[in-house]
């Protein structure tokens, strides 16, 4: 071979060389890069050009796939009674992307997670499309509906999670107002216009927004719960009805400050069941700062305060500081100062005293399968801490049952079931100046000791009352629909 022929044929050698570098680069280097960028209008049309799996629930999908009628994704998401499980489903947008378990579990319900290897290929082999995987969630179909159904009568913002105490398993996960999925779930000028009016800026209601899960409130007078439990947890008191160390009135420690009660209850050294069946302000006060802010700050830390809690939707982490003086702790340990919970974190406290002390990790996905409903993946219950020890935890159950029978929280009794509960009105604004936020903690009891539901609601409730009544009057019946649809389903 002449000299310049050698030259073209190593010339062209080198120039196939760099192609196939380049061609293995794209494939192997690059190739999640490639996938995962949102300017690859490639791998958008792929991941529309099959229907996605489905969110269970009870058995049955809340969600679905239709083909698209504009543009070129061929099939777009439907939900099912959208507004009330889009706090659980979160959307999946063919324009705004997704969120919440419609992002988390992308993988499975498209059909591209690497456990569903086996049963692409097989798909592939037998010519089969493509299809995703489901999501079994942990939900009950008649707690959800009765927790919207309930936020929606009262017709303010709010939110409702319920619990299955032994296992941690949601049950229900509402929040209102609330939005539709399906309205931007395409790719339309339609589905644009759907998304701006959801928009906060737009809607000051922020209908978006996860009341459950990312609202953190001031949980007033059921933080009272937390208290008692540091109270009987590090001994300084002993049992529910031993009389406590509570002065009328009570003045803050360093302050000329004196602690109201709400109305005039008997709150002098009343005993902690009297206390927290009045709510007393004096006496929790009192116990938070007698027991001083490293004490109760590690007793909220049992219960979840201060992390952030994965279902596997990310739930923010309520808060109770450290560093505070005594007359901080003393407000912070009836719910208020810096204090802050998630309706999440509030269904926690009632779940791990109904459970006997053992707190366990909430979760709402129960399972993963593949598209012919093999398993892929089960959540097994993990115990998440021991914020009481079983005797400590019997007694705040029966001091919050006592709250129920004849307390503040009456409109939570289930005729033949035990309930126990704690109402609460969460003052805030620049001096307390904003309407109260009213709540309610709640768990049932059946008659064999089993607990198999706890509940927290809060209503942002613009003609609430400062009382801790109003906790009873607008909360508790939500509460007590929530139990009574887990308890009495309807056949």
């Amino acid at each position: 071979m002449n000299k310049p022929l050698r030259r073209i044929a190593i010339f062209c050698g080198l120039l196939i060389l760099a192609l196939l570098i380049r061609d293995n680069y794209l494939q192997y280097v690059k190739a999640d890069a490639l996938r995962s960028d949102t300017d690859n209008r490639r791998v958008a049309i792929e991941r529309y050009a099959h229907p996605r799996g489905d969110i269970i629930v009870d058995g049955d999908p809340i969600t679905g796939s239709v083909v698209s009628k504009h543009g070129d994704f061929k099939y777009k998401r439907t939900y099912r009674n959208g507004p009330m499980w889009a706090p659980v489903t979160g959307y999946s947008s063919q324009a705004f992307g997704s969120n919440q378990l419609e992002n988390i579990e992308d993988g499975i319900l498209t059909g591209n997670d690497d456990r569903l290897f086996f049963r692409k290929t097989l798909d592939m082999i037998t010519g089969k499309p493509q299809q995703g995987g489901n999501v079994v969630t942990t939900l009950n179909a008649a707690a959800q509906k009765a927790a919207y159904d309930g936020l929606a009568r009262q017709g303010s913002k709010g939110a409702v999670v319920a619990l299955e105490p032994s296992t941690g398993k949601i049950l229900a996960l509402a929040s209102y107002p609330s939005y539709d999925p399906s309205s931007f779930s395409g790719y339309s000028d339609a589905d644009a216009r759907a998304w701006n009016k959801l928009l906060k800026k737009n809607n000051p209601a922020d209908p978006t927004q996860n009341r459950a899960l990312r609202e953190t409130y001031p949980p007033g007078s059921t933080f009272k719960v937390v208290t008692a439990a540091a109270a009987l947890e590090n001994g300084k008191y002993t049992s529910a009805d031993e009389k406590t160390d509570s002065p009328l009135p009570y003045v803050m420690p360093g302050t000329r400050t004196e602690l109201k009660n709400e109305g005039n209850i008997p709150c002098k050294d009343a005993t902690m069941r009297v206390a927290l069946q009045y709510s007393c302000n004096t006496v929790f006060g009192k116990i938070g700062a007698d027991l001083g802010n490293d004490k109760m700050l590690a007793e909220a830390k049992k219960f979840g305060f201060d992390s952030e809690q994965f279902t596997p939707v990310r739930s923010n982490a309520s808060v109770f500081s450290n560093g505070m003086n005594e007359s901080q702790t003393a407000l912070s340990s009836i719910g208020q100062y810096n204090t802050a919970a998630t309706p999440l974190q509030m269904a926690m406290v009632a779940s791990a005293v109904a459970n006997d002390g053992k707190l366990m990790k909430p979760y709402m996905v129960d399972s993963l399968q593949s598209s012919n409903l093999d398993p892929v993946a089960k959540t097994q219950p993990e115990e998440m801490s021991r914020p009481l020890s079983p005797q400590n935890a019997q007694i705040l159950q029966d001091m919050m049952k006592t709250v129920v029978e004849k307390g503040t929280g009456t409109n939570a009794r289930i005729a033949g079931v035990t309930v126990g509960g704690k109402t609460g009105t969460a003052q805030h604004g620049v001096a307390n100046s904003a309407n109260p936020y009213a709540w309610f903690i709640s768990f049932a009891k059946l008659p064999d000791g089993s607990s198999p539901v706890a509940v927290a609601v809060v209503i942002e409730d613009e003609h609430a009352n400062r009382g801790d009544i109003s906790g009873g009057g607008l909360a508790a019946p939500i509460a007590r629909s929530v139990m009574e649809a887990v308890i009495k389903p309807k056949k």
